[in-house]
């Protein structure tokens, strides 16, 4: 009867759900319809490719250099509190990116947009998993990354009939009603924060993660255009990154900025590691799709976006391993959802692959993708006690961004060089060979994630 009780998510749990995703799809949206426009915003503004691409990497940036400081600041201010601000820099920030007269204050205000994403999902995983508990993880989880398989379906759709119907301001305008209702409902809604917990802001340590993380995440966005990591633009920012998120790790304090004493928790120690691994084989290869499409099939960046629909609807499906993996324990789920992601990786790696085999890999890849996405964050928040979550939420958000950004640098690489050499379809095919490896790879840290364990 007890058991029951603990692992239902009851209704009041799935409104706070419901709330915190609608706020949670603005930034998940703005990412992927911004990246259908850069080209027309390019061609608006009047400006070169190489600066119109600071549309995309400010924001990336400003995203990256946020998210260390949301633990602290759910502690010291309250997670409901931080949530709405987060949401009204977003709203801000797509606000001034609407009215912007320039590339330069377009980047400026996009850099806003930036630390609003940046601050709020950590903060939603924060809030979402003190008012659930250890044992409705799983589920909780498939209800938080809801927006996260949305985002990718229909983004690039949304964007292109933006950019093909309506002004170009509009792509940043979409995102006004979405936080608008998401704070009201947020101030509505969300319970009273406690009493602030956290002590003095560890400000060395902001000032020396925040640009380590910034260093790397743009070194690594500069390999694709540079030709490699062997670049000055790569390798400056890359090593200065490291050096001082080298430093961060050894220095000493009583009050960190990021709680690196969760690291002796062995199960999150695994996730967190797996995080980082499949950044290769699983989120790396979200870089090789859209290209396989346009540049090796021929078609336009709105056929990719929809021919891309398929993996959305088997992540969709995959939502039942929420609930498994509460049962079961998460290196079931994430070994299958592993396996699955291979296998339906493989088809392409060959050339000449029929669509409709191609369209049904994607379907097997997403519930492959979505499985290990709901079962490593349950190994990682499960053996926790509910005062590490916030610094938890802001530690596995950085490892799935440096995670995805190697991935994306290293496969950009590959293709890079394999597309001197052979024509596009056999230079993507012998890249998907290279990402069915790394996605192999991720197994290893997988079987040390925790298996089935007795409720409490």
């Amino acid at each position: 009867m007890a058991t029951t009780t603990k692992t239902t998510l009851d209704r009041g749990v799935l409104k706070l759900a419901a709330v915190l995703v609608l706020g949670a799809l603005a930034p998940l949206l703005d990412s992927t319809i911004v990246t259908v426009a850069i080209h027309t915003l390019g061609i608006e503004l009047h400006t070169s490719v190489s600066t119109v691409q600071w549309v995309s990497t400010a924001y990336l940036l400003a995203l990256a250099m946020a998210v260390p400081i949301t633990g602290w600041s759910a502690n010291r201010f309250g997670a409901k509190r931080m949530w709405i601000i987060a949401l009204a820099l977003f709203l801000i920030g797509s606000m001034l990116c609407g009215i912007a007269w320039n590339i330069g204050s377009l980047i400026a205000f996009r850099v806003i947009q930036g630390i609003g994403g940046g601050l709020m999902l950590p903060i939603l995983q924060t809030l979402l998993l003190r008012a659930a508990g250890r044992e409705r993880i799983g589920r909780l989880m498939a209800v938080v990354t809801l927006p996260a398989l949305v985002g990718p379906i229909l983004g690039p759709v949304v964007g292109g009939l933006l950019v093909g119907h309506l002004d170009w301001r509009w792509i940043f305008y979409v995102n006004v009603p979405i936080c608008v209702a998401a704070i009201v409902l947020a101030v509505r809604t969300l319970k009273p924060d406690p009493e602030p917990t956290a002590a003095a802001l560890d400000v060395p340590g902001l000032l020396l993660i925040s640009p380590a993380l910034a260093g790397i995440i743009y070194g690594l966005s500069q390999v694709g255009d540079r030709g490699g990591f062997g670049h000055p633009s790569v390798l400056l920012p890359l090593i200065l990154g490291v050096i001082l998120l080298t430093v961060f790790v050894l220095r000493r304090t009583s009050e960190p900025l990021i709680d690196l004493a969760l690291f002796r928790t062995k199960s999150f120690t695994a996730s967190t590691g797996l995080l980082f691994l499949t950044g290769f084989g699983l989120y790396g290869a979200m870089l090789l799709l859209p290209l396989f499409y346009q540049q090796a099939r021929g078609e336009t960046v709105t056929a990719a976006g929809l021919l891309l629909v398929p993996q959305g609807i088997g992540s969709v499906i995959a939502r039942a391993a929420g609930g498994l993996t509460d049962r079961t324990g998460p290196r079931p789920v994430v070994l299958a959802g592993i396996a699955l992601t291979t296998i339906g990786t493989i088809p392409f790696a060959f050339a000449g692959t029929s669509y409709w085999l191609l369209g049904i890999a994607l379907v097997i890849r997403g519930a492959g993708l979505s499985a290990v996405n709901l079962a490593v964050m349950v190994g990682a928040f499960r053996d926790l006690e509910p005062v590490q979550i916030p610094h938890a939420s802001s530690t596995t958000r950085i490892m799935q961004q440096l995670g995805g950004a190697f991935g994306a640098a290293t496969l950009a690489v590959v293709l890079q060089s394999q597309l001197t050499g052979h024509p596009a379809s056999t230079a993507f095919a012998h890249s998907f060979a290279w990402a069915v490896g790394f996605t192999v790879i991720a197994a290893v840290p997988a079987l040390f994630l925790p298996g089935r364990r007795a409720l409490e």
